[in-house]
């Protein structure tokens, strides 16, 4: 398999879109670490991965925390020796008025949703690059492209992780890293059957997402066989962001 003993950072991997993704490398072989903030989430993530057989660890990580990050790169690289791909998941949402927004609520979201992308990414990047490459993937959200009201904090760190992917595959490229996005639309992480007709039918591909959808895009993205593709964002929507929407 093609990730077989690949080390791979999944941050934000105790539940829903990490979870998955976590889960979807572990199969394909990889060793990964669970990276998030809530023990018992990242420990349910590690039981689904060792029953099936695969290699994984814990690491409690707080991405609005600078030294939490220094200290998973660190401790993974003692681990296992290596960073071969990062997945940069972890993130909160606010739905809240500008008007009532406080600039505490603005800034916090900031540091987790976008500064704590950043500094894994750059933290990860000096060991990809003493060992000659890597790969990072960034989750931002259709919401860095349209919005519903009272989201701008949240849209502005997903708009923040697109500008910040291409940056980056630009400036790591040299050091054979390559850097990629992912924009999801409505991917559900809770009880999938209880959605309506009418959600699946909304979307174009005529259902709603699941978190293996992203799982599989961040398998493409970081396939060595990929190689060319850096600094792009997939948009992975079920084609709702290509739909045209009118009031009635």
């Amino acid at each position: 398999m093609e990730f077989a003993d690949k080390i791979v950072i999944v941050t934000g991997a105790g539940r829903g879109i990490g979870r998955g993704i976590a889960q979807m490398y572990a199969h394909q072989g990889a060793k990964v670490v669970i990276a998030d903030r809530e023990r018992k989430e990242c420990q349910e993530t590690e039981r689904l991965i060792r029953e099936a057989g695969k290699e994984c660890m814990i690491q409690l990580v707080d991405v609005g925390r600078p030294d939490d990050i220094l200290s998973l790169m660190r401790y993974t690289v003692e681990t296992y020796g290596r960073i071969d791909i990062l997945i940069n998941n972890a993130g909160i949402t606010k739905w809240k008025s500008p008007y009532e927004l406080t600039v505490e609520e603005w800034d916090s979201l900031l540091h987790i949703n976008l500064r704590g992308v950043f500094l894994c990414a750059r933290e990860a990047a000096k060991y990809m690059r003493e060992q000659g490459g890597g790969s990072i993937v960034n989750i931002a959200s259709t919401r860095a492209l349209m919005s519903e009201p009272n989201t701008e904090a949240y849209a502005a760190s997903k708009g923040g992780i697109l500008a910040l992917t291409h940056a980056l595959a630009i400036s790591l490229g040299p050091d054979r890293i390559r850097v990629n996005s992912i924009s999801p639309g409505w991917i559900e992480t809770g009880d999938y059957s209880q959605l309506k007709e009418i959600d699946h039918k909304q979307h174009p591909a005529m259902r709603v997402g699941r978190p293996e959808d992203i799982a599989r895009a961040c398998l493409f993205l970081t396939s060595e066989e990929n190689d060319f593709i850096t600094g792009e964002n997939l948009v992975i929507d079920g084609g709702m962001t290509r739909k045209m929407i009118y009031e009635p």
